[in-house]
């Protein structure tokens, strides 16, 4: 199943709908990270929302995915994650490691232009002289 990848100005959303089986959740990634690529969006949102279930080899997918997409450039915020989801994460020791989280997806998009404003910001200051700023 493939999996809808838009592009909001310089920002990449992902929405999961379905329960992804091992085979999709790779085509994922390699189809999120060839548009991060491709787009060169600064920024990606994957919203989880309609995932009932995360197991060990989604949430290390999801890790993978985000550290690729960090290494192209690109900011990482994943949403929408249910409480049982998380639940049975925090039990299984699993942690989304160097993925910022967000409750939904309004709150995920505010938390990757944040983030996206910051690290602009930073890069302006640096540009400019003043690396303190």
């Amino acid at each position: 199943m493939r999996i809808p990848i838009l592009k909001l100005r310089n920002i990449l959303l992902a929405s999961i709908q379905v329960d992804l089986t091992d085979q999709d959740a790779m085509v994922f990634q390699r189809n999120l990270v060839e548009e991060v690529s491709n787009t060169e969006c600064t920024g990606v949102v994957i919203d989880i929302t309609a995932m009932d279930m995360v197991d060990s080899f989604l949430a290390r997918m999801i890790n993978e995915t985000a550290s690729m997409a960090r290494l192209q450039g690109a900011q990482v915020v994943v949403c929408g994650m249910q409480p049982c989801v998380a639940l049975t994460l925090t039990e299984m020791g699993r942690e989304l490691i160097g993925v910022e989280a967000a409750l939904n997806l309004e709150q995920g998009m505010d938390k990757i232009e944040a983030l996206l404003a910051s690290r602009d910001g930073a890069r302006s200051s640096v540009k400019e002289g003043n690396p303190h700023e």
